[in-house]
């Protein structure tokens, strides 16, 4: 660990390695640590830090658990999160104990988006079969059907939770000819479901019933975990595919993978899952799975934003004023 020298400034103790510019103006602004390994704390590491921590800056691997919380010092006012999910940190603890929670919604849209337009691309197509066949050296030649794959466009695409992200992909699959559809906790005003040519399900099962794809891009909730369960991914029409760049507790993976083995579903992109870093071996033999290491919003671009996020928020609480991305009631 890494620390600056100045005991008049709020302590702000980092969890792992932020983007330069970040931590340069984070060890200005304040006494601020810095975890240099870039290794996940372990939950004594991080109740050593929410115990000295005026603000503890987590990201998405760390656990602030009620646990962890109890064990925090009088200090801790502030958690302001590098990120937007907020499923990692325990926020009925955090409001019980008067420490405020802040996350860095917005910035990641339009990468989310991009990396979910990918995966959508990628699986119809099979590119990730084509470059495994040239990396083995088996590629022969072409062939007239060879890797035959299929056209997105027409295709149904179901999406699951249309906020900032869910409308930036329907934007985006729409440009490609595809039929946009969606499930949302409520209605999308006539004219945004107007521009984003979508039409919306109030019964998720319906919804599911008539898709060819699906991809999920609502948080992890009690309310949300496990919401595509088993049941209702038998609604799913065995040509139909899965998609999932949010959480990975959304969708039944053990369910997801049963079906998958047994030809019930015809493929899944997925950069995030329900035990990660732990992924099933199962699921990566799979040939028609596209797995990536949660890199959805991994641009430097991104990550920046995020950092101004972070530093906004804090420099806001700091100076008596409500952090404008602080998390409400309706999170919990």
């Amino acid at each position: 660990m890494r620390k600056t020298t100045n005991n008049e400034k709020p302590c702000v103790i980092v969890t792992r390695r932020l983007p330069e510019p970040t931590e340069v103006r984070l060890g200005e602004l304040f006494d601020a640590t810095f975890n240099q390994t870039d290794t996940p704390l372990t939950e004594a590491e991080l109740i050593e830090a929410v115990r000295k921590a005026d603000v503890l800056v987590p990201t998405v691997t760390d656990r602030i658990s009620a646990n962890v919380l109890s064990m925090a010092g009088p200090r801790l006012k502030l958690i302001a999160n590098f990120g937007n999910g907020v499923d990692h940190i325990d926020l009925s603890t955090a409001r019980k104990q008067g420490v405020t929670v802040t996350n860095t919604p917005g910035v990641l849209t339009e990468d989310t988006a991009d990396m979910t337009m990918a995966l959508i691309l990628a699986l119809p197509r099979r590119l990730l079969n084509g470059v495994r066949l040239i990396e083995k050296g088996e590629w022969t030649g072409w062939s007239p059907t060879g890797l035959l794959g299929h056209r997105i466009r027409g295709m149904k695409l179901g999406i699951l939770g249309m906020g900032r992200i869910g409308q930036a992909v329907a934007k985006r699959a729409r440009a490609f000819g595809m039929e946009i559809h969606y499930h949302n906790r409520r209605q999308l005003p006539a004219r945004v479901e107007q521009e984003l040519g979508a039409h919306y399900w109030e019964s998720l099962d319906q919804m599911l019933a008539r898709m060819d794809m699906v991809t999920v891009h609502c948080p992890h909730t009690p309310a949300t975990y496990h919401l595509l369960s088993a049941r209702r991914l038998s609604h799913l029409s065995r040509h139909a595919y899965v998609i999932n760049t949010a959480r990975g507790e959304v969708i039944d993976e053990a369910a997801m993978l049963h079906m998958l083995e047994a030809g019930e579903l015809a493929g899944a992109g997925l950069d995030v899952y329900e035990h990660e870093p732990i992924v099933s071996p199962r699921l990566l033999a799979l040939p028609n799975v596209v797995a990536l290491p949660h890199m959805g919003s991994a641009t430097e671009e991104g990550r920046i934003d995020m950092g101004e996020k972070v530093l906004i928020n804090i420099k806001t609480f700091i100076d008596g004023h409500a952090p404008p991305d602080r998390i409400l009631d309706e999170w919990l």
